[in-house]
C-alpha cells in the first residue's frame, strides 16, 4: 500500500468536494443548524452553565442527517457515470482508493467541526468551562463524524442511485444511534438488563455520550476505529465482487 498514492487520492475528492455547492451547503447547514439547536432550542443562555454539553448533544442528529447526504455519491456517482472502472484501471489498488476518499470525506468532516470554534470562545469569555471535556468533546465528535462517513462508504458502494444510498446511510445510522437512546435501552432495562447494556455497546451514541463526558477512554476510540475498519472492509468486498463480476 503506498502512501503516495493516498495522498493523490485524497487531495483529488478533497477538491471535489469544493468544485461544486456541496462544500458550501454542507457547512452551511451544518453550523446553521448545530448553532440553531444549542442557542434557541436548548435555551443555552438561560442555563447559565459554561458547558458544552448541550452543543455536543446535537451532533449525534445532526450527523445522522448532513453525513449521508455528502457521502452518498462517493461510490454511487462512480458507478452510474462509468468512472469506477476507469478510476480502477489507475496504478492504485482498491483498498488505497477507498482509504483516499475516505480521509478526504472525514476531513470535509472535520472543517465543519473546525467552524464552530466561536462557540469555544464565547463559552470561555462567559465562564470558566471544563476544557478538558471540550476537547474529549470534539474528539467523540469528530470519531463519530469518521464512523458515519464510513458507513455512508460503504452504503454508497452497495448502489449506483445515491437516492438509495442516502436512504440507506441514514438508516443504518439511524439504527446504531437508536441502539444507544434511553427511552430504546429502557424499553429492555427492566426485563432483561443485561440485553440493554449489551445493545447500548454496540450504538454510536453510547460511546459518544462517554466522551462528552470528559473521559477518553481506549474502549470508546477502539469502537469508533473498529466501525471504521468493518465498514471499509465490506465496501472493499462489495466494490471488489462487482468488479469480478
Amino acid at each position: 500500500m503506498s502512501v503516495r498514492n493516498i495522498q493523490t487520492l485524497f487531495r483529488r475528492e478533497f477538491r471535489a468536494y469544493f468544485h461544486s455547492p456541496v462544500a458550501c451547503v454542507f457547512l452551511v447547514a451544518f453550523l446553521i443548524l448545530v448553532n440553531f439547536l444549542t442557542f434557541r432550542v436548548s435555551s443555552f443562555y438561560e442555563v447559565r452553565q459554561a458547558s458544552l454539553e448541550r452543543f455536543f448533544m446535537w451532533h449525534p442528529w445532526v450527523y445522522l442527517l448532513l453525513v449521508p447526504a455528502s457521502t452518498m455519491g462517493l461510490w454511487a456517482e462512480e458507478r452510474r457515470t462509468g468512472t469506477l472502472e476507469l478510476l480502477l484501471t489507475f496504478p492504485v489498488t482498491l483498498t488505497e482508493t477507498l482509504i483516499g476518499k475516505f480521509l478526504a470525506a472525514w476531513a470535509f468532516m472535520a472543517i465543519g467541526l473546525a467552524c464552530t470554534f466561536p462557540i469555544v470562545l464565547t463559552v470561555g469569555w462567559l465562564g470558566s468551562p471544563d476544557f478538558g471535556a471540550i476537547a474529549s468533546g470534539y474528539v467523540g465528535s469528530l470519531l463519530l463524524a469518521g464512523a458515519s462517513v464510513a458507513i455512508g462508504a460503504f452504503a454508497s458502494a452497495l448502489t449506483r442511485s445515491q437516492v438509495i444510498s442516502f436512504v440507506a446511510a441514514l438508516s443504518a445510522c439511524l439504527l446504531l444511534t437508536l441502539a444507544g437512546f434511553e427511552p430504546v435501552t429502557g424499553l429492555f432495562a427492566s426485563w432483561a438488563p443485561w440485553l440493554a447494556n449489551a445493545i447500548a455497546a454496540c450504538s454510536l451514541l453510547y460511546h459518544f455520550n462517554a466522551l462528552c463526558r470528559g473521559v477518553l477512554d481506549v474502549a470508546d476510540i477502539a469502537y469508533y476505529l473498529s466501525v471504521i475498519v468493518f465498514m471499509l472492509a465490506a465496501a472493499h468486498l462489495v466494490i471488489d465482487n462487482r468488479k469480478a463480476s
